[in-house]
């Protein structure tokens, strides 16, 4: 890793401990009047060994049917304390640690399911991020992705970039990205399922590797 990436990367660590505080009340807003049922759709679509990218306070955790084997990773290890709090009542059997999205340390085809949930937004490099899932995620796994997207309404997009001069300086939270589409490009996948809401501002899908 570079200086620059290394020094980008203690940035958004030291931003999102500061997050940690307020990310469950702030995240369990955004759940009821926009993502919905997501966490919960999400979730009982993952089986077998499973991968959670960004997992940030564990929100998902109460989530995932029985007998899943889940690794939760988080840059952040002030996020990582509070999903590892919750993970004594809500799932004991997981395993959390510290870990890149953009660099993940696990073997090749070494998940039935990767998850990632409301984060490609604020990951710095989606595409190599997606690139690490596809690469650990075996041949006939499922790839589940949430996220909020670029509105399919024109006035509500063109909200979204200004809110973008303010959210990405400070917390590289993109509010335009659409990872759908990078799925749909990538050979790698067939998306199976894709559910698009609430103005096209929240957007999740199941895709196969092939």
């Amino acid at each position: 890793m570079s200086g620059d990436s290394a020094h980008r990367l203690e940035r958004w660590q030291r931003y999102w401990n500061k997050q940690s505080a307020n990310y469950d009340k702030h995240m369990t807003f955004l759940d009821r009047v926009l993502f919905r049922d997501t966490r919960a759709w999400i979730c009982a679509r993952a089986e077998g060994r499973v991968l959670e990218i960004a997992v940030g306070t564990g929100l998902n955790l109460d989530h995932y049917p029985p007998g899943v084997e889940l690794t939760g990773i988080e840059l952040s290890p002030e996020m990582l304390a509070r999903a590892g709090s919750k993970s004594k009542e809500a799932m004991p059997g997981v395993q959390l640690m510290l870990g890149d999205a953009q660099a993940l340390t696990f073997d090749d085809a070494s998940f039935d399911t990767v998850v990632c949930t409301f984060s490609l937004c604020a990951i710095p490099d989606p595409d190599a991020a997606l690139a690490e899932m596809t690469r650990v995620l075996r041949p006939g796994g499922t790839l589940l992705l949430a996220d909020h997207v670029s509105s399919s309404i024109r006035v509500v997009r063109w909200l979204q970039r200004v809110i973008e001069l303010i959210s990405v300086p400070i917390g590289g939270e993109h509010f335009l990205r659409r990872p759908s589409v990078s799925v749909s490009r990538n050979r790698n996948f067939t998306i199976e399922e894709i559910d698009r809401f609430t103005l096209g501002l929240v957007e999740r899908l199941r895709a196969q590797r092939i």
